[in-house]
């Protein structure tokens, strides 16, 4: 078997936040001085005209920008930044080009300038409708200014996802509830909802927050998920809803094991060499300063091993509730999905795989078990 080139995507990494959220393991650092948004936007070009030759051809399907708080950046340098990146990699004329939004840094005018700049999807990190817990969580907005950031993308933006947590610090199951049914209450067409863990290297895993009991926990994610599906959402990935067929087609790219280039500090990506029979994955310095010095951009690249490549696919395709074909599975990996029968066949007499003759899905206790499914294919 041979590999196809699978769809291309984008992800932006813009590492600034006004503040550190106690929570958060991802790659951000609190503003300190004055942000240099335009000496940033030019290294992010620099870096994707050195990336160019791993599109193949191929034009951008989705644009991801994450961070950090993307929306601490103008709209005028993201309209530059768009503009540039089609110079450099066409951009798909219906391609999906999200940004992640705070409340705190909400103004009415940077929404209408962000959609005019091309950005056609705002995800909101909203996390709580409580401003008790939005203060436990370390979180710069309050309640009212969530309501009026999402009330406001609605109107302007044709796709909206609300970024919402639960299982928070002395949270009750009323509360988190009520958090749920705010967030619908707004109509985006996308929710991403799921349980606060706690990670290595936060504030929160040196000092614990008191968090719900595991049974307080099960009857959240329950009634929630009841309370979701009454609403007209369909859960179509371990903790991503849709509402009118709208999910989010970068995220979609990631969990069939697509292609993505990565620029930003701390920026991952991963993309398959068509002439050379492999996939590899790169990944950026993450300070700041070192990744804008053009000297140390790139901290690390690997080959992914013949001997990963099923367990890296199964750990994205199987997060989906409907699966995937079985074809993409050596279409993506390039290795014949034979070789895993004795796999599958275990999986599929342990429950946790359906016996489908055309897709790998998991089973409702698949999916309940996760992990256990994935160790199968280690």
């Amino acid at each position: 078997m041979s590999l196809q080139l699978p769809p291309l995507s984008l992800y932006i990494h813009v590492p600034w936040c006004v503040q550190k959220c106690p929570y958060c393991d991802f790659n951000s650092h609190a503003q300190r001085a004055p942000l240099p948004e335009a000496d940033y936007i030019k290294t992010l070009l620099e870096d994707l005209s050195e990336e160019r030759h791993f599109a193949q051809g191929r034009e951008i399907q989705s644009i991801f920008i994450g961070g950090g708080t993307p929306s601490l950046f103008s709209a005028d340098s993201y309209k530059h930044l768009l503009q540039e990146i089609h110079t450099i990699i066409p951009i798909h004329a219906t391609a999906e080009i999200t940004l992640e939004a705070n409340p705190g840094t909400f103004e009415k005018n940077k929404f209408i300038g962000y959609r005019e700049a091309g950005i056609n999807r705002l995800s909101i990190g909203i996390q709580s409708f409580n401003d008790l817990q939005l203060k436990a969580l370390g979180r710069i907005h309050c309640a009212d200014e969530a309501i009026n950031a999402a009330s406001l993308a609605r109107e302007h933006f044709p796709k909206l996802n609300l970024d919402l947590m639960h299982g928070l610090p002395n949270q009750t199951e009323e509360d988190a509830l009520a958090d749920l049914q705010q967030a619908i209450d707004l109509q985006p067409d996308h929710l991403s909802w799921y349980q606060l863990t706690i990670e290595p290297n936060t504030e929160f895993y040196a000092k614990p927050p008191q968090l719900p009991v595991d049974e307080t926990l099960w009857s959240i994610q329950e009634k929630g998920l009841q309370k979701i599906q009454h609403a007209g959402f369909e859960q179509y990935e371990i903790s991503a809803y849709t509402k009118g067929n709208t999910p989010s087609q970068h995220n979609l790219n990631y969990w069939t094991f697509g292609d993505y280039i990565g620029i930003g500090a701390g920026a991952h990506g991963k993309v398959t060499l068509l002439n050379e029979q492999q996939i590899i994955r790169r990944w950026k310095q993450k300070q700041p300063k070192a990744y804008m010095q053009h000297s140390s951009r790139l901290m690390g690249h690997e080959r992914i091993a013949q001997e990963a490549l099923a367990f890296e696919f199964m750990l994205n395709a199987l997060r989906l509730h409907k699966g995937v074909p079985k074809q993409l599975f050596s279409e993506r990996t390039g290795i014949p999905l034979t070789t895993l029968s004795p796999l599958l066949d275990s999986a599929i007499k342990k429950g946790l795989l359906s016996a489908s003759s055309d897709r790998l899905v998991p089973t409702q206790q698949g999916r309940l078990f996760l992990n256990n499914l994935l160790e199968i294919f280690l």
